[in-house]
């Protein structure tokens, strides 16, 4: 064992819940095929549906996005017509 194992692949603790990770949003495809969501669509649709209304930032917080990646995401679901965005102060 050289000092640079801890190093590996196989010995990082992140990868195997990455892939972990993976293999449940595999499980989900195909229901969510039939939907036309992809995963991260989906889990923004569930918060949104608890929430009933959700400040664009407080969203990202709890879907753990950046800015970035949640506005394709909401404008995808907003063009399917499953939701519909208002500004407010909050998101300025």
């Amino acid at each position: 064992m050289d000092k640079y194992d801890v190093l590996k692949l196989d010995n990082q603790l992140c990868f195997p819940l990455y892939a972990l990770s993976r293999e449940i949003i595999k499980l989900y495809k195909p229901y969510l095929d039939k939907l036309n969501l992809t995963y991260t669509q989906y889990v923004a649709m569930l918060v949104i549906w608890e929430e009933k209304k959700i400040v664009f930032k407080e969203l990202g917080k709890k879907l753990h996005l950046d800015s970035g990646t949640l506005t394709p995401v909401l404008k995808k679901l907003e063009s399917m017509g499953l939701i519909e965005k208002y500004r407010t102060k909050e998101d300025d």
